[in-house]
């Protein structure tokens, strides 16, 4: 074999291995949403539960057998994760967004060399180390500082969440704002006569947008999928959320919680597995509307 033969070898060979490692990514996804599927379809299959009751009652109380005849209710875990999540997001979103500006359009220098390393070590910490943060200096700080008996609530679960989230949509942002063109926006805007901030808020994030969107969603996927940290301040209360200061569950923190108790086969077991299909088709949700933004226009 000459020495162009060997080159042609090498290169179909790594080809052909970063196909396959391609392709066992796809198969391995096909094969956790299929067994999602078969484990959480028994609630409405075995159990002969309508999805209406899963979906919109607050009726939480499945047997812990295989006869069933308990109820499966998840309102409460959906409201409560959508709750948490959604103040996590208006938290988060306005001090990473300026976060990014910053580190791109105000102190690019700085920015690349200290800020950015010092943000991603965000990303970095354990969940448990949020979660014990949480519990032993915020959940206090709370209790002290709106005169509450229990401080576990749906405001310290949403705090916890957006130091959590801070970091992704912070680094996605920066990185869709330094995407877009110097000379074609910036100098442009400029040249009009507009001042910094306005090319930053009038032509820069526009221009950014789908980027900025992207990095939105992908944080409020991130917390979605939180359990640990939620678990130890939303303060684990099968309820109703009424306000920011109500302690309620989420669809993780319940999983966490029962999983490892629950029959093998039995309704309660099969209805977490239901609340865990339920998080995938929210993750698939998510990941579509981050391709359908981040499109090219």
């Amino acid at each position: 074999m000459n020495k162009k033969q060997s080159m042609f070898a090498k290169e179909y060979a790594w080809r052909g291995l970063m196909t396959a490692g391609g392709l066992l990514v796809i198969v391995i996804t096909i094969c956790i949403g299929a067994f999602l599927v078969y484990k959480g379809s028994g609630t409405f299959t075995i159990f002969h539960h309508s999805l209406s009751d899963f979906l919109f009652s607050a009726d939480w109380g499945p047997a812990d057998n295989a006869k069933g005849g308990g109820t499966v209710g998840a309102l409460i875990f959906i409201v409560g994760s959508l709750c948490t999540c959604g103040l996590a997001l208006l938290i988060a979103t306005p001090f990473a967004l300026g976060s990014a500006i910053f580190m791109i359009e105000i102190a690019p220098k700085f920015g690349e060399k200290f800020y950015r390393p010092i943000v991603e070590i965000f990303a970095g910490i354990p969940s448990v180390v949020y979660g014990w943060v949480g519990l032993t200096v915020l959940i206090p700080a709370i209790k002290k500082i709106f005169g509450l008996q229990v401080g576990h609530s749906i405001l310290a679960a949403g705090i916890v969440l957006a130091l959590m989230i801070f970091p992704t949509i912070s680094n996605v942002a920066a990185d869709s704002i330094s995407s877009v063109p110097k000379d074609y926006y910036r100098m442009a805007a400029y040249g009009l006569g507009s001042t910094r901030w306005q090319s930053i808020y009038k032509v820069v994030l526009p221009a950014a947008g789908s980027g900025i969107l992207s990095g939105i969603i992908l944080g409020l996927a991130r917390a979605f999928g939180e359990a640990l940290a939620v678990a130890m301040v939303i303060g684990q209360t099968t309820a109703l959320p009424t306000g920011i200061f109500s302690t309620t569950k989420s669809l993780t923190t319940e999983i966490a919680a029962q999983m490892g108790n629950a029959t093998e086969g039995g309704e309660m077991k099969t209805a977490l597995w239901t609340m865990a299909l339920l998080l995938f088709v929210l993750s698939l949700v998510f990941i579509l509307l981050i391709h359908y933004f981040s499109r090219p226009k």
